[in-house]
């Protein structure tokens, strides 16, 4: 699944396209996708013109100019494609769209399509229909039922050691486990996890209270929410990861995957100078963990 470089790069890449245009038209090809699509879905966003993109979480949010906003979420296969026609395309960053708009749309998992009054067409693909979207007044951004109860954002000012140690000093869950928890970090996943783990020298495996000392935050806390912005940036920098499906707006592939420390790595060498450990694979609530026992303690 996508996770929060994955869906930042793919922020980034509609963005040029799509802000400060309006909606000629959209269009469903099936009623839903992880849940239905809204009610008169393509009439109330025909004719919206789309202010500004920005993320939240792993959610994708366009404020258009009725006050209302369209979410979506790429789910585990979900992705958008740009196609500028040749005529009326404005040249707002060529690399970042596919030409030849003819055929936009016609994909047979080509579940949902906007045309903007430019020319533009936006196709939203998605194999396994994991995805969401939605569209709901700009007011309730903060009570909606997928974003109310979604911590602080992991590249914000908000997540620091006081925070983490304030979060978690009662916690006896693994470490591991409480990073992926999206009401304490938002958007943080399991390949960040795991490479920020293995940055910060910290065991999955240890209880989260670890980050916290007689209540107060800690240099292990400290340490670890640096390496986790590192770990975010140098992947959003590289377009994200590419483990199976995804792929950017502009339909390249994310090349952080060729940077891994230990994600995907079981049983090779640990990469640390003088280390003779070797990558093990564990399973922490469903989902796999990769680790150095030798580095990470």
């Amino acid at each position: 699944m996508p996770e929060l470089p994955e869906v930042e790069t793919v922020m980034r890449g509609l963005a040029p396209a799509l802000e400060g245009q309006t909606i000629a038209s959209a269009e469903i090809r099936r009623p839903n996708l992880r849940f239905p699509f809204p009610d008169n879905f393509t009439e109330r966003l025909t004719n919206k013109k789309i202010l500004h993109l920005e993320r939240r979480a792993k959610y994708i949010l366009a404020y258009l100019d009725d006050d209302s906003i369209w979410l979506s979420h790429l789910g585990m296969t979900g992705r958008f494609s740009v196609f500028v026609d040749g005529e009326n395309g404005q040249n707002l960053a060529d690399f970042y769209f596919q030409s030849g708009s003819t055929d936009a749309g016609n994909g047979k998992h080509d579940h949902f399509m906007i045309t903007l009054k430019n020319g533009t067409k936006v196709v939203y693909t998605d194999p396994r229909r994991f995805g969401i979207m939605d569209l709901f007044p700009a007011g309730q951004v903060q009570s909606h039922k997928l974003l109310a109860n979604i911590g602080v954002e992991p590249l914000g000012n908000g997540l620091n050691a006081a925070y983490l140690a304030g979060q978690f000093m009662t916690k006896k869950a693994p470490l591991k486990a409480a990073l992926l928890d999206q009401k304490y970090i938002a958007g943080l996943g399991n390949i960040y996890v795991c490479e920020a783990l293995f940055r910060a020298g910290l065991s999955p495996l240890a209880k989260a209270s670890t980050l916290a000392t007689r209540g107060k935050e800690n240099q292990k806390g400290e340490i670890l929410v640096r390496k986790i912005r590192d770990c975010l940036t140098e992947a959003i920098k590289a377009g994200g990861s590419t483990l199976k499906d995804y792929v950017g707006a502009d339909g390249n592939e994310g090349s952080f995957q060729q940077r891994f420390d230990v994600y995907d790595r079981e049983n090779e060498t640990c990469k640390n100078e003088n280390c003779t450990g070797t990558i093990k694979r564990i399973v922490q609530s469903g989902r796999s963990t990769f680790y150095c026992p030798k580095c990470q303690k």
